[in-house]
């Protein structure tokens, strides 16, 4: 026998799962996912310091003075042998040996240990630093860092635990330096404010810190508090230490005082990467029977030839609809393309549609095709436009851009960098695009159309029937997108002769007049393919392309066309067979902007009875307000909004959770919104009124606030003219709200006030409730707190006589911030929680959020930080999954005036960063300038007052210009008695 006991079967297979230990931490052990007991402190003290050892044996006396130093316990040796008895009954057998008088953990697996689990993750990450894979480094490092659950060795006793506590600290902060380093490297700048903000509060004197701070500040164009910084810097180490900044927070200051250029950009890892930069081939498939143009092709392709050497060559393509620009660009780009190693660009503009793409979205596609990180892409379009022009610079790229708008559309699109070259495509002539050469493309010669015919149809066919194919060429008017359609549906035919296509042509009644008119002259070519539609195909043809949203989905497709959904997908399906139909994604169909205006002028010609197209956009309205009317009874459960809505004639689309319902909404948020400017007159007036009202969250998210209040804008002026007071009303209470989130609060309050007057005059009781409720709230924001009380009692009471319990959970959290605001502390606390109760007692998740808000308020105003913080956590939590940006900001705002209560200023100066990040975009410039001035009396209460007074001073200036009373506030914070 050897001595060691033997493990029943059972017991065994019990121990099989492997041992994993923890010391960036509470020192623990698990055996797979089950706890093991570590015993007292002092054993867990042992254990840590063997664990630490990676193996290597520890003297029993060694061990001693790692447990309690230089005064141990009479039988410290006694208790050693106790403790490691313990363990050794704990963890696996062999696993704590004894050797030469003292122990050893030997035969740890991969990974077991934590610890060196997050070495070898940083070796990793060095190592792909190194070889230039900055994401991967970065991921790594991310990984490594998240191992640690608060502070190491936590709770354990005894001097060595102390030591190794102190360097595996430093460790993680030059770990975090690290990371934050490469962040910026990847031009993660404006995310790494917050963190580093509250770093550098936590460790104020340490420099590489607050040097990474500046870099951040400064690349996110703050320049001004990057420089306070330094300056808050160089005072704390002259006040603390006596010493000076070190050389490299010196240099720093002195190159953004220049503004140096190199500074501007992320520096780039030593050595060089070694991957290979990303190469675009966009350029989309060249037609094999690319015919004629030879003049063109030869023009063309000398000017990209020459363009090494030059600034920029830039080719403009001039043309009505379907003359072939397309084509062309795309044969003389991919016959260029040697010319241009580092790649080739592509974007569809969309510019002949009434919705051209945005300059700044193209950007970003560019910028990821050029292998930019979506986080390093900057939002604005001048930032965008500057990154590409960066990216680029040293490149030989070829830009095609096609189907653009106008010059300025284009202009930000253009590399300007010596090497590359742009071709444009477009309707217009760009006379005013500077330095570009000029192509005016005009139709094909007959013999070009004729050839470009043969090619397609083949030429067996074509020779015997000479004539009848210069009669169907003539009759395209030589316009090789309308010969290439003719002749592609003749080639798919093989029962048709030439002559039958050509009588078939020949016939004026089956061709548009408007054959020679400028972009009208596409629709001779279409009318082909609508001539050989079925008619069901025919009548869907025409009525979906009366929709102005720029696609549409199956689900509202059959709601235009009064058919089930089985029946509708297999029309659209067909139609995309013909390509008279794109399917943009699945579920999901959208028109080219040619097609459509062909599909419109024959909706004018062919639907009959003329009604029906009328009709056809009101069912698509019905279907938009029942189905948003269900996304907002699953929002807000209890709200009597749903009740006093218009009637429909088409049911809405059933959700299976309110995830789904917001999914759809969000989706669905472009065209539902041009169906609502759409149906601004006539019958449908009211409809798309409350269709506005009922996908309030569009709004109210920030998602769409800007198209939403142009749509609210347009439905209140055609209620006025109409002369429809109940209309009007509704309108403009959905105006004040929109107004209210984007912080036009003189606007809002001024329709507000005409949504009270015209909403009582028609009867209609609950928009008079929620104007009451909006217009207490804009008094209160102005300091009128007695209009304010008397507005928002009203609305209580009203929304109580209406049965909306809702509406009047709301009335009482606006009515808390009252009281708050006014001395009544207790009271306030008492009515958020009433406000709260009510909301979670109908099951109203979402506005629960805002009752957990209000009331998180006023338990921070009264003295009670830890619970106003988990109401606002869980406030911030809903409406964060419920992509609430705007509430998710003040959210982030309101945590940060608790912290700031609560004298936690390094808290409160990373959440109120956190905050600027979507209140930059959405909810006017009054909320941003309360967010900055909380920031500052964040960063000042960490001494960092040359930072507070830049947030303090850009504040203002937000105040001055709205003229809003807050401004007073800030020049006392501004004043040199509080600097002093």
């Amino acid at each position: 026998m050897d001595g060691v006991p033997r493990v029943p079967e059972q017991r065994r297979a019990e121990r099989s799962a492997a041992l994993r230990f923890c010391v960036l931490g509470p020192v623990r052990a698990w055996r797979g996912e089950e706890p093991l007991p570590t015993g007292s402190p002092q054993q867990r003290a042992l254990l840590a310091a063997l664990l630490l050892r990676e193996g290597r044996t520890a003297t029993a006396s060694e061990l001693i003075d790692a447990l309690w130093g230089e005064e141990p316990p009479s039988q410290a040796l006694a208790a050693l042998r106790t403790y490691a008895s313990r363990l050794r009954k704990v963890l696996d057998a062999g696993l704590l040996v004894s050797e030469s008088g003292g122990y050893a953990v030997r035969g740890l697996g991969e990974g077991a240990l934590d610890l060196g689990a997050a070495q070898d993750l940083a070796t990793e990450a060095e190592k792909a630093r190194a070889a230039g894979d900055l994401h991967r480094a970065r991921t790594l490092l991310d990984r490594a860092l998240h191992l640690w659950d608060g502070e190491p060795l936590a709770g354990v006793p005894g001097p060595y635990a102390e030591a190794q506590r102190v360097r595996l600290h430093e460790w993680r902060l030059q770990l975090l330096e690290s990371r934050l380093d490469m962040d910026l490297e990847q031009g993660c700048h404006s995310e790494a404010v917050s963190e580093l903000t509250a770093l550098t509060a936590a460790h104020p004197l340490r420099e590489r810190l607050r040097e990474l701070l500046m870099l951040a500040l400064y690349r996110s164009g703050r320049q001004a508090e990057a420089l306070a910084v330094y300056a808050d810097t160089r005072r704390l180490l002259a006040d603390e230490l006596g010493v000076d900044p070190r050389p490299e927070l010196r240099e720093l200051q002195q190159r953004i005082l220049r503004a140096d250029p190199a500074l501007a950009e992320p520096s780039a890892p030593a050595p060089e990467p070694s991957v290979t930069p990303v190469r675009p081939a966009q350029l989309p498939a060249t037609v094999p029977d690319f015919t004629g143009r030879a003049a063109f092709v030869a023009e063309l392709g000398a000017m990209l030839a020459s363009a090494d050497g030059r600034v920029m060559a830039v080719s403009a393509l001039a043309g009505i609809g379907g003359v072939g620009k397309t084509t062309l660009a795309v044969h003389v780009a991919h016959h260029a393309r040697t010319a241009f190693p580092d790649g080739q660009l592509y974007a569809d503009l969309q510019g002949a549609g009434q919705r051209a793409a945005e300059p700044e979205t193209v950007l970003g596609s560019f910028l990821r095709a050029l292998g930019t990180a979506d986080s390093a892409i900057p939002d604005s379009l001048e930032e965008r436009a500057a990154l590409y022009r960066s990216v680029l610079d040293g490149r030989r790229v070829l830009v095609l851009l096609d189907n653009a708008r106008d010059a300025a559309q284009i202009r930000p699109l253009l590399p300007g960098t010596e090497g590359c070259a742009a071709l444009v495509t477009s309707r217009v002539r760009m006379v005013d695009l500077a330095g570009a050469h000029l192509v005016d493309l005009d139709v094909m010669s007959p013999e070009e159309a004729l050839q470009l015919f043969t090619r397609i149809v083949g030429e067996e066919r074509v020779a015997s029937e000479r004539e009848a194919a210069l009669d169907v060429v003539a009759a395209c008017g030589f316009l090789p997108l309308a010969i290439r359609i003719a002749a592609s549906r003749l080639a798919a035919r093989r029962t048709w002769t030439v002559s039958v296509l050509a009588a078939k042509l020949a016939d004026e009644r089956r061709r548009l007049d408007e054959l020679q008119a400028g972009d009208l002259a596409v629709k001779a070519t279409f009318e082909l393919g609508y001539g050989q539609l079925e008619p069901a195909q025919a009548r869907a043809f025409r009525l979906l392309g009366l929709a102005d949203g720029p696609d549409i989905s199956l689900a509202a497709a059959a709601a235009v066309l009064d058919l089930p959904v089985e029946d509708t997908e297999d029309l659209l399906e067909s139609l995309v067979d013909t390509s008279l139909l794109e399917s943009a994604a699945p579920g999901r169909y959208r028109f080219h902007d040619l097609v459509r205006l062909y599909a419109r002028a024959c909706a004018e010609r062919d639907e009959r009875p003329p009604g029906e197209r009328d009709a056809a956009m009101s069912r698509l309205l019905d279907f938009y307000l029942a189905t948003a009317a269900g996304v907002y009874a699953i929002e807000r459960p209890g709200d009597r909004l749903v009740d006093h809505l218009e009637e429909t004639a088409v049911p809405g689309l059933v959700f299976p959770d309110r995830r789904a319902a917001q999914d759809w909404l969000y989706a669905e948020a472009v065209p539902l919104l041009a169906s609502v400017r759409q149906s601004s007159g006539g019958t449908t007036l009211r409809r798309a009124v409350d269709l506005l009202w009922a996908a309030v969250d569009l709004a109210e998210s920030g998602a769409n606030s800007k198209e939403y209040e142009a749509a609210g804008a347009a439905l209140r002026d055609a209620a006025r003219a109409a002369r429809d007071s109940r209309a009007e009303g509704r309108a403009c209470l959905v105006l004040a709200n929109a107004r209210h989130w984007s912080g036009q609060f003189g606007q809002a309050d001024l329709e507000a006030r005409q949504a009270l007057a015209l909403s009582e005059a028609a009867a209609d009781p609950l928009p008079c409730c929620w104007a009451a409720n909006i217009l207490g709230a804009f008094a209160f924001y102005q300091s009128r707190y007695a209009e304010a009380e008397e507005h928002l009692e009203r609305a209580i009471a009203d929304f109580r006589a209406c049965g909306d319990l809702s509406g009047a959970a709301a009335a009482l959290c606006n009515l808390s911030r009252l009281h708050l605001q006014t001395g009544r502390a207790d009271s306030a606390v008492d009515l958020a929680r009433q406000g709260t109760e009510m909301y979670e007692g109908l099951g109203h998740l979402l506005k629960a959020a805002n009752g957990h808000y209000a009331l998180g308020m006023a338990l921070g105003k009264n003295g009670q930080p830890a619970d106003a913080t988990a109401h606002l956590r869980q406030a911030l939590h809903v409406f964060r999954t419920s992509r609430q940006r705007l509430w998710e900001g003040m959210t982030l705002f309101r945590l940060a005036e608790v912290d700031l209560l609560a004298q936690r200023p390094a808290q409160a100066a990373a959440n109120a960063e956190m905050a600027l990040t979507p209140l930059r975009e959405i909810g006017g410039e009054w909320r941003r300038g309360n967010v900055l001035t909380l920031l500052g009396k964040a960063l000042d209460g960490i001494g960092q007052a040359g930072r507070a007074r830049v947030c303090w001073q850009e504040a203002l200036e937000i105040y001055e210009r709205s003229n809003s009373p807050e401004a007073a506030d800030v020049r006392t914070l501004l004043a040199p008695a509080h600097a002093s």
